[in-house]
């Protein structure tokens, strides 16, 4: 966490050194962010707004279009056609394109160089001035993703000020957060526990 090498480390091949797949790193992209959609936005039909009940004016021997009522879509005041309503926009990707965006995603950024291995991020209390002195020390200025080989209460909350940086479990990591950051740092322990889901 000081900045200092301490050692070095092998990453798996086929998880680590593949060539990334772009079109299923996009589909992955689309897929969480489709996901993530509320989907809580509605308008009235024709049928929901208020009035409109009565014909408007007689069919015939009248100098107006035979109108059946003032909530028409094209008139002033009217109901919307095709009006979007509250609706989930969710859908599943297969398990096997999920687990090749990931390793795309992840080799992508061992071959531009922003990978980083610490070999233990770990802390004894909630201290921001600690995450932040980690940062600085290993060059990691901008939108930065700390991994953790599982949920760490003290390095999240720690890292949940600071403006850019993001926090993951090794097990809860997706294609979508590791594409979004500039510097990935991941722990040792981290890598291991990546390296025995997805081998």
């Amino acid at each position: 966490m000081e900045g200092i090498e301490v050692g070095e480390m092998e990453l798996e091949a086929s998880i680590f050194g593949i060539i990334p797949n772009e079109p299923v790193m996009h589909d992955a992209v689309v897929n969480h962010l489709a996901n993530k959609r509320r989907g809580t936005q509605s308008a009235l039909t024709r049928g929901e707004v208020r009035g409109g009940g009565r014909k408007p004016y007689k069919q015939n021997k009248i100098d107006k279009s035979r109108a059946g009522s003032i909530r028409m879509p094209h008139w002033r005041g009217g109901g919307v056609v095709f009006a979007p309503k509250p609706r989930d926009y969710s859908y599943k990707l297969n398990k096997k394109v999920k687990r090749l965006a990931i390793k795309s995603a992840l080799s992508s950024k061992v071959q531009s160089k922003k990978f980083i291995v610490v070999d233990e991020i770990k802390l004894e209390h909630y201290r921001t001035k600690t995450i932040v002195a980690m940062l600085h020390a290993l060059g990691a200025d901008k939108k930065v993703l700390i991994v953790t080989p599982s949920i760490d209460n003290f390095v999240m909350k720690s890292a949940n000020n600071i403006p850019g940086v993001e926090t993951a479990a090794a097990d809860s990591l997706n294609a979508y957060q590791v594409l979004k950051c500039d510097q990935f740092i991941i722990a040792k322990d981290a890598v291991t526990r990546i390296t025995e889901m997805y081998s």
